[in-house]
């Protein structure tokens, strides 16, 4: 095994599996063996997967609403020399989950900050999405989608406007709100869902975001679980000439109406793609 160096007085964050914990890393568990307390999102679980290991730690609470209070111990612990690990209940901390601060915080007092890299359900699901490739320009990761009124609508709007693949969590409990809105605001667009991503009851199926709803609908059981949603590329064609009537009618509506409104009253009215019409109106606009 290559020799692994772990430096005290560290804060070290720490990637843990998302489903399957036969993904944890050799280096995080070498880690874990030297550390001298573990900072988690949720003690519990924390302290569930460490005695699966056979690892017992010292653990301090550091989620959304204890981080900031937690600090300040933490670097206390740093400047005595300790081995701090920051670990999220899945994945990677400090991207959707707490940490940010934290790791902020210990940089600006000093002290190192060393990432022990492993699993993420982001590019885990892109990966196995077959979407994104090294032509496609990248893609755009948003988190967890806003959870209700005008800024969950405009957050799917943006999204099915954006001409990159794009890449978000949902909440199970939406999904049919999210896989309506796909189907309205971009059928034709291909959309990745996976779903329980390394667990035992794993799923992951693409399609045509029209055909969404019915997938849903189909097995009560699909709208359980934890969800990572790929968006495919928005495909590149000339505008049809229905949709160019639609693009000169939108720009005069949009002087009295939110773009989002103007572009689908325009298309509803030609017959036209909302989604070409919209994607028109916003590249016109920053051109």
């Amino acid at each position: 095994m290559l020799r692994q160096d772990v430096p005290p007085a560290t804060l070290y964050v720490l990637a843990t599996p998302i489903g399957n914990r036969a993904d944890i890393t050799v280096r995080a568990v070498h880690v874990l063996h030297m550390a001298d307390v573990v900072a988690a999102e949720d003690t519990r679980v924390a302290g569930h997967w460490l005695h699966s290991m056979g690892l017992h730690r010292p653990l301090l609470a550091c989620d959304a609403h204890r981080e900031q209070t937690a600090i300040d111990g933490i670097v206390t612990r740093l400047a005595a020399g300790q081995r701090v690990v920051l670990c999220s209940d899945a994945g990677t901390p400090a991207v959707s989950d707490p940490g940010a601060r934290l790791v902020a915080a210990v940089r600006a007092a000093g002290y190192r900050v060393l990432p022990i890299p492993g699993v993420s359900s982001v590019t885990t699901a892109v990966s196995a999405s077959g979407l994104v490739g090294a032509t496609e320009g990248g893609f755009t990761f948003h988190a967890f989608a806003p959870n209700k009124g005008k800024v969950r609508n405009d957050f799917y709007t943006a999204l099915c406007a954006a001409p990159l693949p794009q890449v978000w969590f949902e909440a199970p409990h939406r999904m049919d709100d999210a896989f309506d809105l796909l189907a309205s605001l971009a059928p034709n667009r291909s959309l990745c869902i996976a779903r329980e991503l390394t667990k035992q009851f794993e799923s992951i199926v693409t399609l045509p975001c029209s055909e969404a709803p019915a997938w849903l609908a189909a097995k009560p059981e699909r709208s359980k679980g934890e969800f990572v949603l790929t968006l495919g590329a928005q495909a590149a064609s000339a505008l049809q000439e229905a949709d160019v009537q639609a693009l000169v009618l939108a720009q005069l509506l949009a002087k009295e109406l939110p773009a989002s409104k103007a572009a689908a009253l325009a298309a509803k009215h030609y017959g036209a793609d909302r989604s070409n019409v919209y994607e028109a109106m916003l590249a016109q606009k920053t051109a």
